[in-house]
């Protein structure tokens, strides 16, 4: 299996052999980068490139390990135990199988995505440890011990918000995506608004940087947040001229595309009073 991107998704050449290696040693591929940069969607072009059906994890706060391996429910063995019901005499009708076993279970190999998993716990990580690394894990309550036939394309994200114990990163394959540079970010406009202007294009990616570049910026918008602006640009059918900014308004056009939250917005129209003052 070998990937090298897809028609709906540019990847880098160093992004490329960071998924083929995961795949070639048989480790987890641990991704990280700025929200906004194609992380969870790596995975989604991963199964589309290699023809394999995806299982999405999706981690919460309140997200527990063994969550993703089963859950037993022993409210609903209750209630059918009050009514009688014959069910409640095998528990293995009461085991709910989790995004890990659903994997494991599979008849062919899969691509699973453990998306977020620094908005767990400290001790999520280590909770999966041995169960991503021997691919199998026991049922207590059945006795059974649930064995991956084919080991999983396993792909994890981070956000970066808590740092992950070393155990588990000794595990994976680690990738940073780093932000796109201009000529990488022109190919990935390309993909997603084909034919656009090159003269708008430029204008509009110029100014793009030059909001990143701003000290003092609190959230720095991300490629999701600049194909959104672009998409509004186009439907309004703004030129190039029409985003020029000068002193009078340094806040760029549809800037709620690209700032999100008030302290940015104060920080341009700051620099905005400032020039006029300047002026």
């Amino acid at each position: 299996m070998n990937f090298q991107g897809t028609g709906s998704y540019v990847a880098t050449e160093d992004l490329t052999v960071a998924v083929n290696a995961a795949i070639t040693l048989q480790r987890p591929l641990l991704v990280k980068g700025e929200p906004g940069t194609g992380k969870t969607e790596l995975a989604r072009q991963v199964a589309a490139a290699l023809d394999l059906p995806m299982i999405e994890w999706s981690v919460k706060s309140t997200t527990r390990a063994h969550q993703g391996l089963y859950e037993y429910d022993a409210v609903s063995r209750l209630r059918d135990s009050q009514l009688g019901d014959a069910r409640v005499h095998d528990i293995a009708n009461y085991i709910r199988p989790g995004k890990l076993w659903q994997a494991f279970a599979a008849e062919g190999r899969v691509v699973l995505l453990i998306d977020e998993i620094d908005k767990a716990d400290i001790e999520f990580p280590n909770d999966l440890l041995q169960e991503l690394d021997q691919m199998e894990f026991h049922v207590y309550e059945t006795g059974e011990t649930i064995r991956a036939a084919q080991r999983p394309i396993v792909i994890i994200t981070s956000n970066n918000e808590k740092e992950l114990p070393d155990a588990f990163l000794r595990r994976c394959f680690f990738h940073y995506i780093r932000f796109p540079d201009m000529d990488t970010m022109r190919r990935i406009v390309e993909v997603h608004h084909p034919g656009i202007k090159d003269a708008l294009l430029t204008t509009a990616l110029t100014q793009f940087y030059e909001i990143r570049d701003q000290q003092g910026l609190k959230k720095k918008p991300s490629t999701s947040e600049v194909l959104d602006w672009l998409k509004l640009l186009l439907a309004e059918d703004l030129s190039p001229e029409d985003l020029q900014r000068n002193g009078k308004d340094a806040l760029p056009r549809l800037h709620g595309a690209l700032l999100k939250n008030e302290q940015d917005v104060h920080l341009f129209e700051r620099l905005a009073f400032m020039a006029r003052r300047g002026g």
